[in-house]
């Protein structure tokens, strides 16, 4: 169980580069990804199999410029992650599973 991140930047010079990437933003949301940061989107796994049909939905609409990055972390990585705002630093937890995955 974790979290699938996936990490792009695609160009956006153009009107048509723009749609693009829209587009591809739109897709990972459809997909069930949620917005961590701007260009770095996430989303739970509660098993491989589920980790790779989503990375198999990702290589399926990849533009055809830019540079897109998928990493699986771990519940327990995850866990261990810093949610850091503003200076002086202030530390939130980070994101827990939804309910509905946990019950797996």
């Amino acid at each position: 169980m974790g979290w699938l991140m996936v990490a792009y930047d695609l160009p956006v010079g153009t009107d048509e580069q723009r749609k693009t990437a829209s587009g591809f933003r739109k897709f990972l949301l459809k997909d069930g990804f949620q917005m961590m940061q701007f260009s770095v989107y996430v989303r739970p796994c509660v098993t491989f199999a589920r980790q790779k049909t989503h990375i198999d939905h990702v290589k399926a609409h990849l533009p055809p410029e830019g540079s897109v990055r998928a990493i699986f972390i771990t519940r327990a990585q995850w866990e261990r992650s810093y949610v850091l705002h503003g200076a002086p630093a202030k530390e939130e937890p980070p994101e827990q599973m939804p309910e509905q995955i946990q019950l797996w």
